[in-house]
Order: C-alpha cells, then sequence, then structure tokens
C-alpha cells in the first residue's frame, strides 16, 4: 500500500447487508478540472497484499436548471498486482446531490442510508482484476438551492471492511447562472446557491454533533464511526428510530 494512501486512514466503516451504513464525513479542494479524479479518497481498511482498490469522479458535472437532472460516471479501480476478489461499490447521495440511478446496481432500503444521506446504490463485483477498472453510468439530481455531496465507498462483498472511500465530497459552483440553462459544477468545490436576482442564499450543510459515545466494537449493527473532518471530531450515527430489518 503507497504512503499516500496508508496516511490517509480516518478509521472504519461497517456496513452489512442488514445494519446501517456509516460514512467517514470530510472533503477536500478541487484539482485540476477536466480529468476523472479521487479527490477526497482516503483508504480506511487496510485491504489483502498486492490489492489497491481506487475510485475516481469526473471533475465537472452540469445540472440542468429546469429539470435539475444532471449524470455522472463512478470508477472503481484495482491499481495494485493481484486479483480483488468479490467487492462492492457504492454510490450514495447527500443533501441537494440525490442520486436516482446507477446503471446495473441495486438502491440501498432507506433504513440502511447513513445519516445525512438521501439515497444511495449498491454495485456488487464478483472480481476486480488487477490494473482493471470497473465504471458505472450515475442518474441524480441536484438541488441548486443547495449544497449537495456524494460518497464511494470500496467494501468488500459482505460489507463488513471499506478498503477505500471518495468523500462525501462536494461538487458546487462559487460563480452560479441561475437564468443559464444548465450550471457546471466542479469537484470538491462547496456550493454557494444565489436567488434569482443574484443575492446569495444561505448554504445549507450537512449536520454536524459533538461526541457523545465512546466507538462500540467494530461489526456492531448501526456502528458509530469517531473521524475527523475539516471541522474537527465528528460523530456518523444510525438515524433514530429504524428498526432493523
Amino acid at each position: 500500500m503507497s504512503s499516500r494512501r496508508t496516511t490517509a486512514i480516518a478509521g472504519s466503516l461497517v456496513v452489512t447487508a442488514f445494519s446501517a451504513v456509516v460514512i467517514v464525513s470530510g472533503t477536500a479542494a478541487a484539482d485540476d478540472p477536466g480529468a476523472a479524479s479521487g479527490t477526497g479518497g482516503k483508504v480506511v481498511d487496510q485491504a489483502p497484499a498486492g490489492v489497491e482498490l481506487t475510485t475516481a469522479l469526473p471533475e465537472r458535472i452540469s445540472v440542468d436548471n429546469g429539470s435539475e437532472k444532471t449524470s455522472l460516471t463512478a470508477t472503481v479501480k484495482n491499481e495494485g498486482s493481484k486479483d480483488s476478489g468479490k467487492v462492492r461499490l457504492l454510490v450514495v447521495g447527500f443533501d441537494g446531490l440525490t442520486v436516482r440511478n446507477v446503471e446495473g446496481c441495486s438502491p440501498i432500503a432507506e433504513k440502511n442510508l447513513p445519516e445525512g444521506s438521501n439515497s444511495g446504490f449498491a454495485c456488487p463485483l464478483d472480481n476486480l482484476a488487477a490494473g482493471r477498472s470497473k465504471s458505472y453510468a450515475v442518474d441524480a439530481t441536484y438541488d441548486l438551492d443547495k449544497s449537495g455531496k456524494i460518497c464511494l465507498p470500496v467494501q468488500t462483498g459482505d460489507g463488513k471492511k471499506t478498503f477505500w472511500q471518495q468523500g462525501p465530497v462536494p461538487f458546487g459552483t462559487t460563480n452560479p447562472s441561475p437564468d443559464a440553462p444548465a450550471t457546471p459544477l466542479l469537484l470538491g468545490t462547496d456550493n454557494k446557491p444565489v436567488a434569482p436576482d443574484g443575492d446569495e442564499r444561505p448554504r445549507t450543510e450537512l449536520p454536524r454533533t459533538g461526541v457523545e459515545q465512546a466507538v462500540p466494537a467494530l461489526g456492531a449493527a448501526g456502528a458509530s464511526l469517531l473521524a475527523v473532518g475539516a471541522a474537527g471530531l465528528w460523530w456518523s450515527r444510525r438515524r433514530p428510530g429504524r428498526q432493523r430489518g
């Protein structure tokens, strides 16, 4: 595992078929526009020797100002020297960005979505060979009156370990054009919505809470996860009132 990944370790992310998804919170600055990027990516659990899983998102997307529809490509890559075995990619939307469909993937049940998210899809892979990648077409909508984020965790097939996670990373613009047919958004940029008259709207941010309890044992259903974000220590917890299916 390269030092670029090992120095980015933020903690463990636990997902099972019947428990809530918990996601590390954090963002990063955008790279040069134009190419696909791993902006906001980090190693979580150590992958098997010879397996190096990463993801990439486009640097730019475009949102139709009328329909709020957008599309993008989510890519998972194995940059190692050995095959991955069974893994899965999750595509999860937050706040203003709602994932409507991911080609070839299944929706995550609402009760299993992470705190603060609004949508998600799971994309199983029987194996990702060394040096190969797999891309998925993602249909989404983006409420330009809000900020919007996306997250791409890469997990074992059973969801018990997460080898890599990109995001939650924002798409946004610092120069909105409400009268244009479409609004271009950049990866790693916080959205700054504006009213039709040009006044900046208040931004809607993801909830931030203080430390309230100790981290439960790895693998516990609905586990909470301590993460280091731009604003300090955050806790992601299962939404209250949800029952396991």
